[in-house]
């Protein structure tokens, strides 16, 4: 076939990842510049009452979400420990903060759908 037919299909496909790339970075600025203007000290104090227990934290673009047991709640991180290991995460980009649920039990569920 010709060339010339793959060029348009190569530089769509191309457009198309460009912008879904370019529109994380644009939250992720918008939540930066907020930070900016004012404290998140709404989210610290939520997050502190957190402490010690076992949580589930979702990221703004919700395809990241953190399991563990919160340590420690600073003004700009959490310090989630799970399995020995120490994550920080940032929290200007924490959405959820939730307790990890539990069976009637007490037993923890093994699948967790939001």
């Amino acid at each position: 076939m010709n060339p010339s037919f793959y060029i348009p299909i190569v530089v769509l496909w191309i457009l198309i990842f460009l912008l879904y790339r370019n529109r994380k970075a644009i939250v992720a600025r918008k939540i930066i510049q907020k930070r900016n203007v004012k404290e998140n000290t709404e989210m610290v104090e939520l997050a502190k009452k957190f402490i010690g227990k076992e949580c589930l934290i979702s990221a703004f673009d919700s395809s990241h979400q953190f399991e563990g047991v919160i340590k420690e709640v600073t003004d700009g991180a959490i310090l989630l420990e799970k399995n020995g290991t120490v994550e920080a995460i940032n929290l200007d980009f924490v959405i959820r903060i939730r307790e990890y649920p539990r069976k009637k039990n007490g037993k923890k569920k093994s699948v967790v759908l939001d």
